[in-house]
């Protein structure tokens, strides 16, 4: 006797996640890629250019790139090209709300599909996921879902995953330069430029859809051990943690084995900064991901 065909699942998240293009390829993640613009011109994020050109670019320009958030209408795009290709549920994990227009885009876009293909109110489920952060932060919940899918979960279970994370996720990092939180308008300019000139490096952290200082250190060894130290305080025990950085390899192994030795495991997944966090943080950084006690 034949079996009915499992329903088709597709996992989508923005470029914003800094999914690895391994990961991205290995669970089949589709990934919506934001545009930035220097100085008149367009380029896509994880098209036109990869990390380290990014940072390469981002140095060599004496302002603050635009980045673009994802329209309703290209929202609605997707959808209908998902609704063509047989997609019976759709999960899609979006950039913290707070951040960017770009989940509320696809919150919008959704009512307007459905009116325009009432059809697919039964046919095809959009689930909409507020990332509520940044990069990995709910990169690692979007592949850890999708392996979830590969194993036989249903996309309920999967997206409830991804909600509990979310729900759930913290990041402590430090920036190793204020300047670009400077021009993008995170902090005050007069502020940075100040810190920079003394050496302070603060303890940033996303926790609650907001990225506040939970400190201020004095040069660059302070600021990794109190990323460390914090981190391991603030996370749940035994629960899985992940790595940021950028163009500083090095400093993230010296976390890697800080973090080993403070908890006792690796880390679940080591997530280099693609263009959308480098634009506001700078390219250099170390951070650790986690699920909060």
């Amino acid at each position: 006797m034949q079996t009915a065909a499992k329903p088709k699942v597709v996992l989508m998240t923005d470029s914003a996640s800094d999914i690895a293009r391994e990961a991205e390829r290995a669970y089949g993640i589709k990934i919506i890629c934001f545009e930035h613009v220097f100085a008149g011109k367009t380029y896509k994020s994880r098209v036109d250019f990869d990390n380290q050109k990014y940072y390469e670019m981002l140095e060599q320009f004496d302002g603050i790139p635009a980045t673009s958030q994802v329209t309703p209408y290209e929202f609605e795009r997707i959808y209908e090209k998902q609704l063509q290709d047989g997609c019976a549920e759709l999960i899609y994990v979006s950039i913290n709300s707070k951040g960017s227009a770009t989940h509320a885009n696809a919150v919008l876009a959704r009512e307007q599909f459905y009116q325009a293909h009432p059809q697919a109110r039964t046919g095809m489920k959009i689930h909409i996921i507020d990332g509520k952060t940044y990069t990995c932060g709910y990169g690692y919940a979007v592949v850890e879902a999708a392996k979830m899918l590969q194993n036989g979960a249903s996309a309920g279970q999967a997206a409830a995953y991804i909600q509990d994370w979310c729900d759930h996720c913290q990041i402590y990092f430090v920036p190793y330069t204020l300047k670009y939180a400077a021009k993008s308008g995170r902090i005050n300019g007069a502020a940075a430029f100040l810190g920079n000139a003394l050496g302070i490096k603060p303890l940033m952290v996303i926790e609650n859809q907001a990225i506040n200082v939970a400190a201020k250190t004095r040069g660059e060894k302070n600021a990794v051990k109190a990323v460390i130290e914090n981190s391991a305080a603030a996370m749940k025990p035994g629960s899985p943690y992940c790595l940021v950085y950028g163009n500083n390899p090095q400093d993230c192994e010296t976390v890697r084995a800080a973090m080993v030795q403070k908890v006792g495991y690796e880390p679940a997944m080591v997530c280099q900064i693609g263009a959308e966090i480098a634009a506001n943080a700078g390219p250099k950084l170390v951070g650790v991901v986690f699920y909060r006690a």
